[in-house]
């Protein structure tokens, strides 16, 4: 039986996996947006000036916010408001909020806000405290490919 008879006798079944393989190239030549950003905001709607000042992940509130690159982020005080805004670069979580280690993969992945590290003043998110750990034991190395990654991802979007 060759490819064609196989083909013809399943339609349904080989449309399905043309479907799948054209979309699999759609999402692979997709640009990644600016801010990995869910309902609640960017980094979960957690606060990203509080990981540089109180050393831990701070729910920021909704009543504090701002827009910025296209997300919404939340802060849990005025303060905090306020530095952000003065500086952004240094307070947004690298690669835009995605799990740092994922970059390092060439995949843009979702983060857990309690998953995180201050690398030369740079914030880090990862996907689980289990793939920190993996991340962690070759940092050096993944913010190396993951640098790389995400700026070929993203030279046509900022």
């Amino acid at each position: 039986m060759n490819h064609f008879t196989i083909m013809s006798k399943f339609p349904l079944l080989f449309a399905a996996l043309l479907l799948f393989a054209s979309g699999a190239i759609a999402q692979k030549a997709k640009a990644v947006d600016p801010v990995y950003a869910t309902k609640a905001g960017a980094i979960h709607g957690y606060d990203p000036v509080a990981y540089f000042t109180d050393g831990k992940p701070v729910e920021g509130l909704a009543t504090i916010s701002l827009e910025w690159r296209g997300a919404t982020w939340h802060f849990a005080s005025a303060a905090h408001r306020t530095l952000f805004e003065q500086n952004p670069e240094k307070y947004a979580p690298a690669y835009g909020g995605y799990c740092a280690y994922g970059w390092a993969q060439d995949k843009p992945v979702k983060i857990d806000p309690d998953a995180w590290s201050i690398v030369n003043d740079t914030l880090y998110l990862n996907y689980s405290k289990s793939v920190q750990s993996l991340w962690e034991k070759k940092r050096t190395e993944y913010i190396k490919k993951a640098d790389i990654n995400w700026q070929n991802a993203t030279k046509n979007k900022n």
